[in-house]
């Protein structure tokens, strides 16, 4: 036996796997990081905090007082009146829809390129950089925050959709759901981290010798530059994979990304298991959408509590949902993550009825309340991203994901149009939270139709212990 052999092999000839479990650990570990960095984009600048500004200084260029709750007068974009008030939402709406169409073919290059982790970090600082110019939207000039808020929306999701597809390369089916839920865990503290500096910043911005939009202005800043820095662990850490399994194609990289695709979306039939997840999750997931997006209208609007007590609120479903994401992980190991989402989705049609009949400013079943929230958030969106990865064919993870990434986004609209169209029929947000159920009693209908161990062999993939 050679000293290469006596390397690689134990006592009867048995290979010693400790180093390369070691090594993915190690790559694991480094792949968390980027759920850290880029959470606290979508915490403190999508979720909370560009919203209620971009309406702010598009309401001066419109003419309305810094005072003014709702400001309903109009600005031209591209010609056409918008009110100020509404420009965040739709903003959003364009910018999912292009997300729709432009991730599929931004899945199809990762999917042909044995750089995954560059496209990752190359899109993520892109993005950073588009979101830090937020920090120049200030007087009436809201022009530069529509298009850095657009583009740095479209680069986060190109990001992600090379970052899940690296998760495939770097877990066996068996570890998914567990590497899976600690890098959605890791997520919800570090953007829960940065939140709590920004909003301490904002709420006491006299004790920091600023006025409140100076404040605004940094912290939207400081969510790129977290983005930015902590990209540079998993770059650095994260190693190159080689594609597999590519679809011969012919012409340059982008044009035979192009024929891949299109061979993938021919091919979809053939994976109607995947498909019937797809769709369950394009339903459940726009109703948690929905339900995270109504919370803080509903706690102010319809039971009455005040901005400090809905602050504190949207802080503690961000660190419980970091227990969350770690409990369903749990879950999944015992029970398998198909039973942990098809539970969760019955726990959210029991969030959503009680969030119904919830007595006006009774605090204590408010925060009861947040911390159901936020303990079946983190893990139904985390094992929905694992799960996933076991009904995709090995060497199409990117255009697989991107699909899944598409699906979320072009429908991202349906909930909030659902909810805010009950409101305006009912007069009231107790019912137009109660219809939000129809998209978990649809998601669990075809979760129960769906046969996850078919589903996995029709993909190619092994079975894990568990599913």
């Amino acid at each position: 036996m050679s000293a290469d052999d006596r390397g690689s092999a134990g006592d009867g000839g048995i290979a010693d796997l400790t180093p390369v479990l070691e090594s993915m650990e190690r790559q694991q570990k480094a792949w968390n990081w980027y759920d850290w960095a880029n959470s606290a984009f979508y915490t403190t600048t999508l979720s909370v905090l560009f919203g209620p500004y971009l309406a702010t200084v598009a309401g001066r260029a419109a003419g309305c007082s810094d005072t003014t709750d709702v400001c309903d007068k109009t600005v031209a974009v591209l010609g056409i009146p918008i009110a100020a008030g509404s420009m965040s939402l739709y903003l959003t709406s364009v910018a999912t829809v292009v997300s729709a169409l432009v991730l599929p073919i931004v899945g199809a290059f990762a999917d042909r390129s044995p750089r995954k982790k560059v496209h990752m970090a190359t899109y993520a600082w892109l993005g950073a950089a588009s979101a830090s110019l937020m920090f120049f939207m200030r007087g009436d000039h809201w022009q530069i925050g529509v298009i850095s808020m657009f583009f740095s929306s479209i680069l986060a999701g190109c990001s992600l959709v090379s970052y899940y597809a690296i998760l495939v390369d770097i877990s066996t089916e068996d570890q998914r759901d567990a590497v899976s839920s600690r890098g959605w865990a890791w997520g919800y503290l570090g953007g829960g981290l940065l939140l709590v500096i920004n909003l301490v910043m904002v709420q006491m911005h006299d004790t920091f010798g600023i006025d409140k939009e100076m404040a605004v202005r940094l912290s939207l800043l400081s969510a790129a530059a977290w983005w930015a820095a902590f990209t540079i662990i998993p770059f650095v850490r994260l190693r190159n994979y080689a594609p597999r399994n590519v679809v011969p194609e012919e012409g340059g990289l982008f044009q035979r990304s192009f024929g891949q695709l299109i061979t993938t979306l021919k091919q979809l039939p053939q994976f109607p298991m995947t498909m019937t997840f797809l769709l369950a999750y394009l339903f459940y997931n726009d109703g948690i959408q929905t339900v995270i997006y109504a919370a803080s209208i509903y706690g102010q609007k319809q039971l009455g509590f005040d901005e400090s007590v809905l602050i504190a609120a949207i802080l503690m479903i961000q660190f419980v949902a970091f227990g969350g994401a770690l409990f369903f992980g749990r879950l999944a190991a015992r029970y398998g993550s198909y039973r942990s989402i098809l539970w969760g989705t019955f726990v959210w049609m029991g969030i959503v009825t009680w969030a119904m009949v919830l007595p006006r400013e009774n605090l204590p079943l408010f925060l009861a309340t947040g911390v159901a929230i936020g303990v079946v958030l983190g893990g139904t969106q985390a094992l929905s991203r694992s799960f996933f990865s076991l009904l995709i064919p090995k060497g199409k993870e990117g255009e697989f994901f991107a699909l899944y990434n598409a699906a979320e986004r072009g429908t991202s609209w349906f909930g909030t149009l659902v909810f805010a169209l009950v409101f305006q029929l009912s007069g009231s947000y107790r019912p137009a939270i109660f219809a939000l159920i129809i998209f978990f009693v649809l998601g669990a209908f075809f979760l129960i139709r769906l046969d996850p161990r078919e589903g996995i062999r029709e993909a190619g993939n092994r079975v894990p212990q568990v599913v």
